[in-house]
């Protein structure tokens, strides 16, 4: 009989809910969770360093979420929601996603906002002169340029592309929003926003081993060895 900690390893490994692993692993769903978490924690700070070549950079929003507290500082949201503001605000959580170019290296983080602060701290590790950053045109990517010398390929959003050289894009990115989005809203059903970063890294694990994480693999990070942007 397999130990109840490796099953919840493979639960992970294949990405299945906190109720689905209690259920597969016979524990409570507060053990199912806490396991998680403890497995995530170490696999955050596993992120890309001295990327070369070109680097698609983006970012996307998630809806401020305080799921699982018990005593809420606004009514709750039901089944997701809808934030009350239209666009941008305080209710939408920055996130940045860099993927470099044919080479499976993503780094990401929960952003405090998005400025041109945040992302010379949050790339600054990932970056060096030989990476070519490609990003949509908001000035706050300028920064990037300024502080830490790297080459800036910027376009206009609405184009999803450069006219001038179709190889400056971000769609690789915008893939992986698209699937993060759709994997966290629709087959978690949500996260808390403090644990989002876990979520990013669980992903991050995910795509990083494409034919599929093992839970071996998925315990060996959890211990604090990088087997991911390696």
């Amino acid at each position: 009989m397999k130990d109840k900690f490796a099953v919840n390893a493979e639960c992970m490994a294949a990405g299945l809910t906190v109720r689905e692993t209690a259920e597969t692993a016979d524990v409570a769903v507060s053990t199912a969770y806490r396991w998680r978490h403890r497995f995530l924690n170490a696999v955050v700070a596993q992120q890309p360093k001295a990327v070369e070549g070109l680097l698609e950079a983006d970012e996307t929003y998630f809806l401020h979420s305080l799921k699982g507290q018990r005593k809420l500082p606004r009514p709750p949201r039901h089944r997701g929601g809808k934030a009350k503001k239209r666009g941008l605000s305080k209710e939408q959580v920055p996130v940045l996603v860099a993927i470099a170019r044919g080479q499976r290296f993503t780094a990401d983080r929960v952003m405090p906002a998005m400025s041109g602060k945040e992302l010379v701290e949050t790339l600054r590790p990932v970056v060096n002169k030989d990476t070519i950053v490609c990003s949509d045109g908001n000035p706050a990517y300028y920064a990037l340029q300024r502080q830490l010398g790297v080459t800036l390929k910027m376009f206009s959003a609405s184009k999803h592309g450069s006219p001038i050289n179709p190889s400056f894009h971000v769609q690789n990115v915008n893939s992986y929003h698209s699937r993060l989005k759709g994997w966290i809203n629709v087959g978690l059903r949500g996260v808390a926003t403090k644990y989002l970063p876990n979520y990013l890294a669980w992903q991050r694990l995910l795509t990083w081993f494409r034919d599929g994480v093992t839970p071996e693999q998925f315990i060996a990070s959890s211990l604090g060895r990088q087997l991911i942007n390696t």
